[in-house]
């Protein structure tokens, strides 16, 4: 093989220069293609726009898996430093190496976009309290709100159930999916996801062990305090012997956040009196109403108005004559100015908080829209989830009573409620975070066989959880495949790294925004010394090191959950007064006893 003349190996700085200036311009092109099609596709499930999303996929792909086989002439050529970054990033630009043989890239690619679409399409049908067919929208409400402990396992199972039939197509992807890793130098599909975060594989798993390891007793706090409330609550039904709390009663499809069991689990004294979705509803507010609150808060920060493709462009309500791809997502067309939001929003604190993260994804694409195309990328995927969470915890009474949906600020006595409820989403969903991905390592690897998937997958939430099914599965279920991200093959690790970034990335902001309140009462709203610290990071894309990146906003040298833990201090020092060990499990020493139990139970993933 010879290009410009060169021997493979031989080749000289100024051919990497114009090799990678022709795969920049050749991938921002086809790129923009691929997302005007996937936008059109998303938003209008056809098998018209499939066939189109699944053409400009392949040609997409078709041309990185040969520009990533090109770029390897240069492996032994010493070239500056961001052009071997550069080149490093190429290589790792799909989240899927899809393989080289033709027929089984089609497969792959085929593969793929048939599981997103038969999850889109899925419908539940619930056989309690009355036989109907529900769609994950409706039945998520319906488990949000839901205090009967049968129909909440009714919604849970006819949810569940839509996992069956994409198990084959799952092990179809995983089959693939490691082929083209492996083609490409990579062990599996796994350590191709690892590889994206500047380190290598083993060091960055031993980084995220160590940072739950951080976080892991004041989770086994909240653990215990919500499994013994709903002891009281629901008596028998979740009060199992081995401390596991049932996935069904957490008040979500997936028992990832558990937020919606605010009211359930806050003691009359401690709960507000009007809670944000009574404010947002009595201002009878449009969707698009929605959304410039989430711009009005970045503008604060001295950022620029949103572009008017933005306006023009995104969708804001469900459709009733198609289906959609329903979650929420923020896109970047064209690598410019053509930035949009997908979202079905309604007048909740829920939506709310959405906007404001997917608007964190906006702001991004718009600050580093400058930078070569290979570098308009968050610094890491982490890093690009963090920071719309980042500004979601400036959303405190301080700031909506600046814009008006907040009557008074709450005493300080209030801050336990606040604090409770901001860990029943985050905190929770932290253990959730991890097993979604070190599951797939582990799938990927061969460590889990396909014969164990589902087994291994209740092992796991139950070391890191601390959760079980409503009742027994089997591998004749696949109910990993109930979530959205599993079938769209979506890495998400990313979400556990976020939820640690985004309490570091608020403690600088507020340290110079000149705050000296609590974590958990500072907001940064209106501060345009932090917005321009912020927005300074952000331009940099992933032109350097997440870990430069790191310093330049948080100023600290490495990812550490200490910030996470300070703002919630005030409540792990309430959890452990309201533990008063008079259930089982309900002490931080029995759960860590159940953790072992946990750890036991897991082991048995390797030798099943």
């Amino acid at each position: 093989m010879r290009m410009n003349g060169h021997t493979p190996g031989l080749s000289n700085l100024e051919d990497a220069r114009q090799f990678i200036a022709r795969a920049e311009a050749e991938l921002l092109k086809l790129t923009t293609l691929e997302a005007r099609a996937r936008w059109t596709y998303s938003t209008y499930i056809t098998t018209d726009t499939e066939l189109i999303l699944m053409s400009e996929s392949e040609r997409l792909i078709t041309a990185t898996v040969r520009l990533i086989h090109e770029s390897l002439l240069f492996n032994e050529c010493e070239l500056p430093e961001h052009l071997s970054r550069k080149l490093m990033l190429l290589k790792q630009s799909l989240s899927v190496l899809f393989p080289e043989e033709p027929e089984l890239r089609l497969d792959l690619l085929r593969t793929t976009i048939s599981l997103v679409t038969t999850y889109s399409r899925s419908r539940a049908h619930i056989q309690y309290p009355t036989q109907e067919e529900l769609d994950l929208e409706t039945l998520s409400e319906r488990m949000a709100k839901s205090r009967d402990p049968e129909e909440l396992k009714g919604l849970w199972l006819g949810w569940h159930e839509i996992g069956k039939p994409l198990r084959s197509r799952f092990e179809r992807l995983v089959k693939l999916s490691n082929h083209g890793a492996m083609t490409q130098g990579f062990h599996d599909s796994g350590s191709l996801w690892q590889a994206g975060y500047d380190m290598p594989s083993e060091a960055f798993r031993m980084e995220v062990d160590s940072l739950w390891m951080q976080i892991r007793p004041l989770y086994l706090d909240l653990h215990s305090y919500v499994r013994r409330r709903l002891v009281e609550n629901y008596g028998e039904v979740a009060q199992r012997p081995d401390g596991l709390i049932p996935a069904h009663l957490l008040g979500d499809t997936w028992a990832q956040h558990w937020g919606n069991l605010a009211s359930l689990l806050l003691d009359r004294d401690l709960a507000t009196d009007r809670t944000i979705n009574d404010l947002l509803r009595a201002k009878n507010l449009s969707p698009r109403d929605m959304v410039r609150y989430g711009e009005e808060f970045f503008l604060s920060l001295g950022m620029d108005p949103l572009p008017p493709a933005f306006w023009c462009n995104s969708l804001f309500e469900k459709p009733r004559d198609r289906d959609i791809v329903t979650h929420p997502s923020a896109a970047h067309i064209d690598g410019d100015l053509d930035v949009r939001l997908k979202m079905c929003v309604d007048a909740t604190g829920e939506s709310f908080k959405t906007i404001h993260h997917e608007l964190g994804h906006i702001y991004y694409y718009l600050a580093y829209r400058a930078q070569p195309f290979l570098f308009k990328r968050g610094a890491n995927d982490g890093v690009h989830e963090a920071i719309g969470d980042t500004i979601g915890l400036s959303m405190t009474p301080g700031y909506r009573r600046a814009i008006g949906l907040c009557d008074a600020l709450p005493d300080a006595d209030d801050d336990i409620a606040s604090l409770l409820a901001i860990a029943l989403e985050k905190l929770a969903f932290l253990p959730f975070a991890l097993t979604m991905d070190k599951w797939r390592w582990d799938v990927f690897s061969g460590a889990i066989q396909p014969t164990d998937y589902t087994q291994s997958w209740w092992d796991m939430r139950a070391k890191y959880q601390g959760i079980a099914p409503p009742v027994d599965r089997s591998e004749n279920d696949f109910d990993p495949g109930a979530k959205f991200h599993i079938c769209a093959n979506i890495p998400y690790i990313r979400y556990f790294l976020s939820h640690v970034y985004q309490f570091q990335f608020h403690r600088s902001l507020c340290r110079a925004s000149g705050q000296t309140a609590p974590l958990h009462r500072c907001s940064i709203y209106g501060s345009k010394v932090a917005g321009e610290k912020l927005k300074s990071m952000m331009a940099m894309g992933c032109s350097e090191p997440w870990q430069h990146t790191l310093r330049k906003l948080a100023e600290e040298p490495a990812l550490d959950a200490s910030a996470l833990l300070e703002y919630f201090q005030p409540l792990r020092e309430w959890l452990r007064e309201q533990d008063r060990g008079d259930t089982p499990g309900s002490s931080v020493k029995d759960a860590q006893a159940q953790e072992t139990s946990y750890d036991s139970r897991a082991s048995m993933i390797s030798v099943v």
